[in-house]
Formats: C-alpha cells, structure tokens, sequence
C-alpha cells in the first residue's frame, strides 16, 4: 500500500470504516458503494467483536447488534471478498485478536490474502507478540498484505522506533488516548506526536480518533498521508441514510 499512498496526488487520503453486518450486509453494500462513489482512497472493514476495546459507544453498540443479527466471520470474509472484487480501492480487515484466534492465526491470515485484503488492524496484539501474525503476512500476502502497526501519544520514542520498524504499508497513529468517537483536539499537542511518529518511521501516516469535519481533514493534510473517519460516518448513516454518507465524504476534502 505504502507505493500506492506516495503516488497519490491528493492532499491527504481519506480511509473510512464500517462495522460489517451492522445493520446488515445489504446495507453494507450500500454504504460502501457510495463511500467509494464519495471518493474515500482505503477502507477498513471491521469484523464485530464482543469487547472492542478500542471502539467508543457507537462503534461498540454497532459490534454487538451486529453480532446480535448473527453475524458470523465466515459469511464477513466472503463478504470482504465481494467487496474487494466490487471496487477498486485497497480494503483492510480490522478487528481483535481473538477472532483471528478462533479461526486459527494462519488460517485468517492466508484467507485475507487470499482473497486481497491489503492490511489488517489488529489494535490489542501488542507489536511484540506480533511476530507470528506479521510472518504469517509476509508469507502469504507476499508483499501485498500489510500488517498495520498502531502508534500511540503515550508511547515512549523508544518504542514508537522500535514499532516504525517492524511497521509496513503505513502506520496508524492514534490521535489521542481513550477509545474512538470522542471529541480530539487537533492542535499543538497532536502535531508533536505526528512529529515524533515521523521520526521513528519513514512510512505513510494515517491519523484517526475523532476525525470528523473538513476542518479536522484539513488541519491533517499539513501532518499526515491519510484521515481516518470512523464514527462520524457511522452517526451520519444512522441519522440521514446511506446516501448521506456519501456526500458527508465528498464534503471532507
């Protein structure tokens, strides 16, 4: 992904995310036809989990009611594979580490690339406990599958050097501590993390947590490759339909 992000000529790329089977696959292909028809670059599809850690209310409540309807990880990597075939944009798997545990490491793995998903986001595996997963990557994606490390302001530079190198494709630098979907400042204090970010690692930046207007995507565009937005779409969707999303990206950049 890392060429396909520098050979971009826009000033910052836009990567959304849906929670799959929330509220429901039929509506998934909608929601992703016009994000894609809105001119969003990347898009991380998210296979619900029971305790998203990461994932602020909304996101979590998506997870569970989809979980709910019966979602099963067999039926989302079918559906992940239509929608690689569908679009012509790079997909990302995000979810937790105990689904790819309960469907065998490898075996999610293999399938991932098998079917051209471009990069996992795996936020609760810590880098260091990472090195089967991002073998498995390497063996099977071939150089096309990336295993997404996750930079934090909390980090230490020591360790956001030591996560840059191992990182692939780009990295995801979380904009604030907490949990998606709560309000980020993105003043001074983020611009020094990105800064540091860039100095532990020559990869693309995706900056996500609380991207939410053109503003937010503007103020990006001078620190990262890519915005990441997340539950204001998801708001948006509940609140206008799918069509709506789409126009909610054409106006972000």
């Amino acid at each position: 992904m890392e060429k396909m992000i520098r050979s971009t000529k826009k000033p910052i790329l836009l990567m959304s995310h849906l929670v799959l089977g929330y509220p429901g696959i039929e509506e998934n292909r909608q929601v992703i036809a016009e994000m894609v028809a809105g001119g969003v670059d990347l898009m991380e599809l998210q296979i619900p989990f029971s305790e998203p850690i990461a994932d602020g209310p909304m996101i979590a409540k998506a997870n569970q009611d989809a979980l709910d309807n019966g979602f099963k990880v067999r039926a989302g990597l079918d559906f992940v594979a239509e929608a690689v075939k569908a679009h012509k944009i790079p997909f990302l798997i995000m979810t937790y580490y105990n689904i790819l545990m309960a469907y065998g490491v490898e075996e999610f793995i293999k399938e991932a690339a098998r079917i051209g998903v471009k990069g996992l986001i795996i936020p609760d595996l810590p880098p260091q406990e990472a090195t089967e997963a991002i073998a498995f990557c390497q063996k099977y994606g071939q150089g096309e599958l990336d295993w997404i490390q996750l930079m934090t302001p909390t980090s230490s530079d020591a360790r956001l050097a030591e996560i840059g190198k191992n990182a692939s494709g780009f990295v995801y630098c979380v904009a604030r501590k907490g949990v998606t979907g709560k309000k980020t400042d993105f003043g001074d204090d983020l611009a020094k993390f990105i800064k540091r970010c860039r100095a532990a690692t020559n990869l693309p930046l995706a900056v996500g947590f609380g991207v939410k207007s053109a503003a937010d995507v503007s103020q990006l565009s001078e620190l990262a490759e890519i915005a990441v937005v997340g539950t204001a779409a998801i708001k948006i969707h509940e609140e206008q339909g799918a069509k709506a999303v789409g126009e909610f990206f054409k106006g972000l950049r």
